[in-house]
Formats: structure tokens, sequence, C-alpha cells
């Protein structure tokens, strides 16, 4: 009996760590097309594995829909682009009933929704309406068209874009659809050499990132992610980060009471452990580490802080405020 466990607990160990080793060739693969975004193509993978959704931010001419659209054509995922624009109605987001004359019938036609990676450019281009029907299909996960509720694609995943510099004629995202995405990665420019390097392969015909995983390895790998071990100290240390932002003078931080208006929710403690437990993963572990919850902790707390007038007249971050916590709050 004891053998046979045994057994059993080396195959799945063997299974995981060849999962594990699957991703981290994927994320080399898609860096190797797209220069110097390492940390969003690794947010991006985040988000997929923990079934979630993901908001970036980054000035034009970054590569955001070119990451986006790399990373499904190398995970052979259907896509689809949605330029969010203010004349965009529901119905061309979701689909609608159109009458076939043939049949003196209804028909549904449905939707660009109805794909596994969604990129909404430019999301709050979209009128309250649009943000609604879209805040729907991230949620529950399906989409109601006339009187019938369809489900959508396994996996699901919508990658969204925000244009941080040019404010005229867009719609801010209230933040109860903020707070849905789980990550919010801030994409820089490139530096120096990464930007040579990005000017040399143009020169050249790149090879697209081939097919390396299918919907069954993301599949496999989520439920490697659920088995993974996490210490209640791990529980405990997470608590104590998301609880700082919303109490911050509990842990002798007094001075960041005046700069956070309101602080991140349960959710993001939800997040917070999904994302460290998937990024374990990554590093191709079974147990979860303090160092795990720190690298993600940025982009999954980043966009649940709200400042005060305080912190934009004194130029305070929510970044700043984020690493003020982890530096404060004991490690176990």
């Amino acid at each position: 009996m004891y053998e046979e466990q045994h057994t059993e607990n080396k195959k799945q160990t063997q299974a995981r760590e060849e999962s594990s080793i699957r991703f981290q060739q994927l994320a080399r693969e898609i860096n190797s097309y797209v220069i110097g975004q390492q940390d969003t193509v690794n947010a991006i993978i985040l988000c997929l594995l923990c079934d979630s959704h993901i908001l970036l931010e980054g000035v034009p001419g970054v590569a955001k829909t070119t990451i986006i659209k790399t990373v499904a054509q190398a995970l052979g995922l259907s896509f689809q682009r949605i330029q969010f624009t203010p004349d965009l109605l529901p119905a061309d987001l979701l689909g609608t009933l159109v009458f076939n004359q043939k049949t003196y019938d209804f028909e549904t036609k449905k939707g660009p929704i109805f794909a596994n990676c969604i990129l909404a450019d430019e999301i709050n281009r979209a009128p309250a309406k649009v943000q609604s029907a879209l805040l729907e299909a991230m949620q529950e996960r399906q989409v109601t068209i006339g009187s019938t509720t369809y489900q959508l694609d396994e996996p699901f995943i919508v990658c969204a874009t925000q244009n941080p510099i040019e404010q005229e004629g867009t719609y801010r995202l209230p933040e109860a659809q903020i707070d849905r995405f789980m990550c919010n990665p801030i994409m820089g420019y490139p530096t120096k050499e990464q930007e040579k390097t990005i000017l040399q392969q143009s020169l050249y015909e790149l090879h697209k990132p081939h097919i390396q995983l299918s919907v069954d390895d993301i599949m496999q790998a989520r439920k490697h992610i659920e088995a993974l071990h996490c210490d209640e100290s791990i529980f405990d240390y997470i608590v104590s980060l998301v609880v700082a932002t919303r109490e911050p003078q509990e842990i002798g931080l007094r001075e960041l009471g005046d700069y956070i208006e309101c602080g991140a929710s349960p959710r993001a403690s939800i997040a917070l452990y999904q994302a460290a437990r998937a990024h374990a993963f990554l590093k191709n572990r079974n147990f979860v580490t303090p160092d795990d919850v720190k690298a993600v902790a940025t982009d999954i707390l980043r966009h649940r802080i709200m400042k005060t007038f305080h912190a934009e007249a004194d130029c305070v971050t929510n970044k700043q405020i984020i690493d003020t916590i982890i530096t404060t709050v004991s490690t176990p």
C-alpha cells in the first residue's frame, strides 16, 4: 500500500514538473518574439493559469496588442480583437438575434466574445452599457442573447488594454469592474539594448511562435496548481499584506493613512493566493513561499488601492505604497 502511494506521488510530481517546464519554455518562446516585456508575458500566463483576466496599461507602441495575440497563438487559443469605441453597442460584443426571412424565425448570431482569448483594446473608450455586458461575461462566464443564456468557451481570458496618457473621449472604468481583473501590469518602454534588438529583428521575417501547448495542457496545469501545498503562515502573510492596505496604521505606517482612501478587498486576498500558487508552479516547486507572494503582489494590488488627493499632490504612486507595505510587514 505504501509503495503504491509512493509510486503515485512520484508520477504526480513528475507530471507537475513536466507541465511547469512546458510553460517555462512557452514564456521563453514568446519573449524571443516580443522583446523587453518579460514581466507582462509572465503576468498573462499567470492569469491564464488562474482562470482570471488582465488589464494592461501602457503608452502606444509598446506591443500591448502584439503580446496578447502572440500568447494566444502560442497556446493555440481562438482569438478575437475588439476595438472599443464610444459608439459600440452590447450586441456588437455579445451577439444578437437576426430575423431569417426564409424560415420566418429569429436566429442567434454570436458576437466576438465567443473565443478563448479576448483582446478588449482601449476598454475605457466603451460606454457603460458595453462595460457592464463585458463584466457579466468576465464574472459569470456566460452571456445572455434574447432569452437564452450561452456558456463561454473554456479557457476564457479577457486581456484589456488602456492608454494612460490619452483620456479625452474615454469612460473611466468603475472600481467594481477594475476589481474583476486579477493583474494590472504597467508596460514601460524597452531599454536601449532591447530597442536595438527590436530594430534589428524588424529587418528580418521573424518566425511566429509555434503552438507548444493545448487547452488540455492548460487544464492539467490548473489541477497541478490546486494541489500545491500552502502553509498556514502564507495565508497569514497574504491577509496581513491586504489588511495593511486598509489599515496601514496597524503596522506603524501612519503616513500611509493619509494616502489611502480605500484599500484592497477580500477578492484581492483570493487573487494574491491564486497568483502566488501559479508563480510557485512556474518556478517548478510544489509549495508556496513568501517570495511567490511578493513577486505578484504589486500587479495584484496596484489597481485595487484608491489614493487620496494628498497622495496625488505628493506624487505618491500605488507601487510605492505597496513596496512600503511589503517592506514593513514581517515575512514568515
